[in-house]
């Protein structure tokens, strides 16, 4: 009966890291503190690695959320100028200014 698909590829993966536990174990910054230190520090440090690991999703989030906030908020501050422009009868169009009712025109 031949082996499970499954065996043949988990088995190989088991046996390298079995064979290489000590690379395995830790990152060299984190095996060589561990090594040099009663543990303190060590605690310390990865405790702050996990708090700025697991706040980064929400910071990039968060950053991209306000970016996208102040162009909407500057694109409707610019519309909301145009309106006002085109409603208090100042074009921004290429159209030339029409005289007034008063004014008299050379022909």
């Amino acid at each position: 009966m031949a082996p499970h698909p499954l065996c043949r590829s988990l088995l190989p993966a088991v046996a390298v890291v079995l064979f290489v536990v000590a690379a395995a174990q830790a990152c060299p910054t984190c095996s060589q503190a561990l090594a040099h230190s009663q543990g303190g520090d060590l605690v310390a440090g990865y405790f702050w690695s996990i708090v700025f690991m697991m706040s980064m999703p929400f910071l990039i989030v968060a950053g991209l959320g306000l970016y996208f906030y102040l162009m909407v908020r500057k694109a409707r501050a610019a519309q909301a100028a145009q309106a006002a422009a085109i409603a208090g009868g100042f074009s921004t169009g290429s159209r030339e200014a029409e005289p007034a009712e008063n004014e008299l025109v050379e022909v």
